[in-house]
Order: C-alpha cells, then structure tokens, then sequence
C-alpha cells in the first residue's frame, strides 16, 4: 500500500487540501448521485448544491478504496436512509421530517425535536409559557430571540440546534497521537458503543473492510435506529455482534472493560463524560495504542461541545444548507459523511500502527463538505436519479444477541 496512506495527519491534509477534481459535469454526477431528488421543496424541482458536497464523498469513496478495496459510491451513501424508508424531500422540513429549518430574529436556524423529551423542555428552553405542540405560536415566538441567545439556552438544556455561522473548527477533524498499538490478534476488533447513523456507518465500513464489530447497547436505552425503518437498520448493523449491557451494573461494566482491553478500535458517539463517568477515558485508550474514534455534534473541545446535534441540524451549523429558498441537502448530510470521513481515517490510524484519538465533528465535517459554496450550473438535461442503497446481505443482530458468546470468550 502507498505509505502516504500510513499516517492519518497526512491523510487529513490531504483530503483538506484545495480540490483539482474537474468540476465540468458536476452537476449530472450530483443528479445521478440519488441525493439531489432529495434536496428542494417537494411542490418544486430537485436542487443543485455546492460542488463540494459531490467532489467530498467521492474523494472519500477513492480513499478508503485504496487504503481497504472497499467499492463505495461515496455520494449515494447521502441517500440510503431515504432509499429503504421511502423518504423524499421536504425543503424547510428535513427529509426525515423531525428537523425544520425557521427564522430567528437575526438568520435562519434549525430546530429539531426528534425526541419527546426536547418538546418537554421548550417552555424551559424559550423562558416563557408555551405548549410545545403549538407549533405555529412556536415558529412565532423564535422570530423575537437572537439565534445567541436560543443557542446558549439549546446548549445548556442539551436541545439539538442549528446554528449557522457557530463552527469553530479549522479542519473536519482533530487528531492526537498515541503509542505504539499493542494489538496481537490477526483480525481487527472495533467497539462500536455509537448509535443512529454516522458511528454505526463508521463501524459498517470497518467490517466491510474485514474488521470485527462489536455493537455495545444499553439494556435500557437500546440503539434509537431500531425504532426506524428495519432495513435500514440491518443496512448498516449487519454483521456485526451485539453485546447489551446494563451501565449501572458493576460486572456488567467490568466484563465490559475486559473486551475494550482487546479492542483496537472504539468507536463512540457521546459527549466525553458519559464513557468517562464509566471510567472508560479516550485519552488513557489512545496511550494504551488504540484507536478512538469520537463522533459527536460539535466536537470534544470548544463552545458548543456540551451540545447535542444530529445530522440535520449539525449540518445547518455547518452552513450546509439551501438558503433561496431554505431547504435541507439530502438527508441528514452531516451524518453519512461524518461515517465516510470517520472509516478513512480509522483506517488510516490501523495503518500506521499507532493509538490515535480522532475527533469528528458532525458540524466541522458539514462546512468541509461546503467548500467555497460554489454552485454548479443548472442544467434540464441532466438526469435525477432516485435514491438508492447498498445491499442488505445479512440482517442486524437482536439486541444482545452474543452476550453469551462473547462471556464465554472474554471472561
């Protein structure tokens, strides 16, 4: 292999290096990509969006080809949700329809409440009385507050919230080297405590590339992907082995700490002090010569780190969205690019045989995929393809489904 590919800071500055991709048919590879059937208002015609967007997940795609021989479309990974739910796009509301893009006094946010407790915490969240299932008294209260204002008030209460113009990260990702990997076994054993989309795609590819994936999950609160649509699910969990655990259980934890010391890939997507209050620390993982991967909203240092995001809103943060008229890019955007981006790297970190701690932000990786925010001339010609996905070979494993197994071999 290229041993330009052996170290991950390489790679990162290579792949945040000023594309010299043509960009002449740009335009017809985003048309064919899948994803643009999902970006624009419903009753209008799909869009086009910044060349970065197409020119990012296809050098992805390159890369970890050359570094794994993983065939992977990169772009139409932006469309494979939509592609087994049904989803289409919705402009202002995203295509998953929980997030919508609105107006606060000074720019465009995005909120979005895609867990009941977030509808709970409005009142708290604005300070006034409000019945958060009032959604146009809600839409008209947000035209009175600085978007300042609404984000500090989203971050403390931990209310996903898209910001634009709030992403502080120079580069769509931040790496700490390690020590030397102490790893012994043949095959490669990746961690995945992450949930949703962008640390389970992370992890898919992995075990694409000829890793094993461990998928941990709470007893009490399970991986939220299995309330959505199943194929989905199986799409990106397949082949990989469940453990559940029950986080307030000593030995639960104790036999968990046994398989984190095999591992030589952690993949997570929390804030830093939930694994931390467990006492499973990055920073000490990285020394001992893994690989961590931390993929969260806003990333592990910085003013909006306690923040929670997901991919739409993230993405908003990031600056990636449609501005005239307001509309979200593909589904989700930040999230199946974080995954992309996040396998690349992690494969690279294998490579050079060293622990790394590889700090993925959901909002740094959307401004990455912006670019300069040029846009592609508009063409009638091209064709718009529907989304599509990859094949679902194997189904997703129960919630726990090896616990007996992995005791046997771990204890």
């Amino acid at each position: 292999m290229n041993q330009r590919f052996n170290d991950p800071q390489t790679v990162l500055a290579r792949l945040c290096e000023e594309s010299s991709q043509d960009v002449a048919d740009i335009a017809s590879r985003w048309a064919m990509s899948g994803a643009m059937s999902l970006t624009g208002e419903l009753s209008g015609p799909p869009r086009q969006v910044p060349v970065g967007v197409t020119l990012r997940m296809e050098e992805l795609a390159v890369m970890i080809g050359e570094i794994n021989g993983l065939l992977i479309d990169g772009p139409a990974l932006l469309g494979e949700r939509a592609a087994v739910a049904g989803y289409t796009r919705q402009g202002s509301r995203s295509v998953g329809g929980h997030a919508q893009l609105v107006k606060s006094a000074d720019k465009p946010i995005c909120i979005n409440f895609a867990r009941p407790d977030d509808l709970r915490l409005i009142p708290a969240w604005l300070q006034e009385e409000i019945n958060p299932d009032n959604r146009a008294k809600l839409l008209s209260s947000l035209k009175k507050y600085e978007s300042q204002r609404l984000m500090e008030q989203a971050d403390l209460l931990g209310i996903p919230l898209g910001v634009p113009d709030t992403e502080e990260y120079e580069y769509p990702a931040h790496l700490i080297e390690g020590k030397p990997s102490k790893k012994r076994a043949e095959t490669t054993l990746v961690i995945e405590f992450g949930s949703l989309w962008a640390s389970p795609l992370c992890g898919d590819l992995l075990r694409r590339s000829g890793c094993r994936v461990i998928k941990i999950e709470s007893l009490s609160r399970p991986d939220g992907a299995r309330r959505g649509a199943p194929g989905f699910f199986d799409l990106l969990n397949g082949g990989k082995e469940s453990l559940s655990v029950d986080f307030n259980d000593d030995k639960s934890l104790e036999f968990l700490k046994k398989i984190l010391k095999e591992a030589d890939v952690i993949i997570e997507g929390s804030r830093p002090r939930a694994l931390r209050q467990l006492g499973i620390d990055a920073e000490t993982e990285v020394e001992n010569g893994k690989v961590w991967v931390s993929i969260t909203g806003y990333g592990r240092t910085g003013p909006r780190s306690k923040g929670v995001a997901f991919g739409d809103d993230a993405a908003v943060s990031g600056g990636l969205f449609l501005k005239d008229s307001l509309s979200f890019i593909a589904d989700a955007v930040a999230d199946p690019s974080a995954g992309l981006l996040a396998a690349v790297i992690a494969s690279s970190a294998l490579k050079s045989g060293k622990g790394w701690l590889i700090d993925i932000p959901l909002s740094a990786v959307a401004n990455w995929m912006l670019g300069t925010g040029e846009l592609p001339k508009e063409s009638e010609e091209d064709i718009v393809a529907e989304p599509r996905a990859r094949k679902i070979a194997i189904n997703a494993p129960e919630i726990g489904q090896h616990n007996s197994q992995l005791e046997n071999e771990f204890s």
